[in-house]
């Protein structure tokens, strides 16, 4: 299982633009965990990005 496949799988699945085959592929893999905590770690890091914009303009 490649990092940088998982990264790219989760964000394209995250903006809706994953194709069949790569989700077909990604359901095949043996454990979701890595897609798991990928997504998580994103979101994470999405919110406080946006934290932090809302934080820089309301200054």
């Amino acid at each position: 299982m490649n990092p940088l496949r998982v990264v790219a799988s989760v964000l394209a699945a995250l903006l809706g633009v994953q194709s069949e085959a790569n989700r077909q592929h990604d359901f095949s893999q043996q454990s979701p965990l890595p897609y798991m905590i990928t997504a998580v770690v994103m979101v994470v890091v999405f919110v406080l990005g946006l934290m932090a914009v809302v934080s820089a303009v309301l200054d």
